[in-house]
């Protein structure tokens, strides 16, 4: 693929994950990236997306954020996996192809109560939207329910070789099922029945609490100075 595109670099800003640290981000400013098959391409370079925008940590002296893949045909769950899955096991996944009535009141009962002291709160309409619309690619929304009440749903973007968590959002009083995780291992799944290679998980941030989690589920991909490296334990 031709790699002679506009790029934009921002200018330096206080990080969101580590505190001693200013971040400054690579966006992908060309209208012809912000399709479906260059997105996918831009993924494997370690970029993401955020609404509409497309983006890359660029910072001047921090490598901390490493762009990560699960490698779905070689995924196996953990012991401590089996025994979240097998504790969610009454539960019934869907797959929707569209955003539903139902999804808002739950993203805001969640972020409301669980994300309180986060950035997200209060949670609003068109926040809600920058993730669960774009004009990029389309996307997926894998739903959790009890029963006849929807608990959890995870937004995915959907590209071509690959499935890309979004975020994921639950009914806090299922907080104790470890929803997030339980998404995530659905998101591979499914990724393994639509016959994608990756599902990627977004960065690993090692020194951040919020966001060194993702290396969990192996074996995976990281993006080290532009090449993926396989971690199998």
């Amino acid at each position: 693929m031709n790699s002679n595109y506009k790029l934009g670099i921002t200018q330096s800003f206080q990080c969101n994950y580590l505190a001693d640290q200013q971040e400054r981000l690579l966006i992908a400013v060309d209208p012809i990236l912000h399709d479906s098959e260059h997105y996918g391409w831009l993924m494997h370079q370690g970029f993401r997306r955020s609404g509409n925008d497309i983006y890359r940590p660029h910072c001047l002296s921090c490598h901390a954020c490493q762009s990560i893949r699960v490698l779905i045909d070689n995924f196996t769950a953990s012991k401590s996996q089996k025994r979240l899955l097998k504790r969610g096991q009454h539960f019934s996944v869907k797959v929707s192809y569209t955003i539903k009535s139902s999804y808002y009141p739950l993203y805001e009962k969640y972020i409301n109560e669980i994300h309180s002291d986060g950035s997200m709160f209060p949670a609003s309409p068109g926040q809600f939207q920058s993730f669960t619309q774009n004009d990029i690619t389309e996307q997926i929304y894998i739903e959790i329910w009890h029963d006849d009440e929807l608990i959890s749903v995870a937004v995915t973007d959907d590209i071509p070789n690959a499935l890309s968590a979004v975020y994921t959002f639950y009914h806090p009083d299922y907080r104790k099922y470890g929803l997030g995780v339980f998404s995530i291992l659905k998101q591979i799944e499914i990724s393994k029945q639509l016959e994608r290679e990756f599902l990627y998980l977004g960065y690993q941030i090692n020194d951040c609490e919020k966001m060194n989690y993702k290396n969990r589920y192996k074996p995976h991909q990281i993006l080290i100075e532009n090449q993926w490296k396989t971690v199998n334990k």
